[in-house]
């Protein structure tokens, strides 16, 4: 029930961290990949590293999220190139530090909007209509936590997420049966977000963490397996947290 042999996924955000490490995992469940990340030469190293580990075919695509016609490139790139795609993974996002609310730019604020929001929808909407049209298949929009119980800190990247919730629920109903879209709802996880978290941060969260530790890439692994293969056929629309309990009172 959890193998996905013969299917196509596209991981965004695949170059690294958690993409990476899921990228990895729908490989080794049989999937082919196609990594889309900003930059083609890491795309292209992890897609060989991939490759080699699993026997899978790894394509690399440069895609910035953010920019609409990136977007609208991919879906021909992975059609052209794979000839179908049964699994989308909307995993690219960026939340970049300010000093406080008033010092947030125009320019942060609409680049994090692009990246967290506006390029999944897109996404979603051109691989969905043509999942709908072909086999069906599973969109995983991975979110944060922190949407449900945002903060000052990471304000604008809280907002532009719980945008991607909103997006989730809708999709859900659009092209159901044939399309079933999940979102993950990671707590505090080992990014590049977290390398710029201030000193001591990173052991603080981890000792309010009843699993005693924040999430490592690894852990999502396993889930995003699970919705992409039939063992979660009856599985739409949901929100998955994946905090270590931290949120349980939610």
């Amino acid at each position: 029930m959890f193998d996905v042999s013969g299917k196509v996924a596209v991981v965004t955000g695949g170059s690294r961290g958690i993409g990476r490490a899921v990228a990895e995992g729908l490989a080794a469940a049989g999937a082919d990949v196609v990594i889309a990340s900003r930059k083609l030469d890491a795309c292209e190293r992890a897609a060989k590293e991939i490759a080699q580990a699993t026997a899978r075919r790894i394509v690399p695509v440069r895609c910035h999220v953010g920019e609409w016609s990136d977007c609208d490139a991919l879906v021909e790139a992975v059609y052209g190139e794979l000839g179908r795609c049964d699994v989308l993974v909307n995993n690219a996002g960026m939340s970049p530090r300010y000093d406080d609310l008033g010092s947030v730019s125009q320019e942060l604020y609409d680049k994090v909007h692009a990246v967290n929001a506006r390029g999944p929808f897109r996404l979603a909407s051109l691989f969905g209509a043509r999942m709908a049209a072909g086999d069906g298949g599973s969109i995983i929009n991975v979110s944060t936590a922190g949407s449900l119980r945002p903060t000052a800190v990471e304000l604008p990247y809280a907002m532009a997420k719980a945008g991607l919730n909103a997006l989730t629920l809708g999709l859900a109903g659009t092209w159901a049966p044939k399309v079933r879209a999940n979102l993950i709802l990671p707590g505090a996880f080992e990014t590049d977000i977290t390398l710029a978290w201030p000193e001591g941060f990173k052991e603080q969260a981890a000792a309010l963490n009843p699993m005693g530790r924040i999430g490592v890439p690894g852990d999502l692994v396993g889930l995003c397996v699970f919705l992409a293969s039939d063992a979660s056929g009856y599985i739409n629309g949901a929100q998955i947290l994946v905090d270590g309990g931290l949120y349980r009172s939610l």
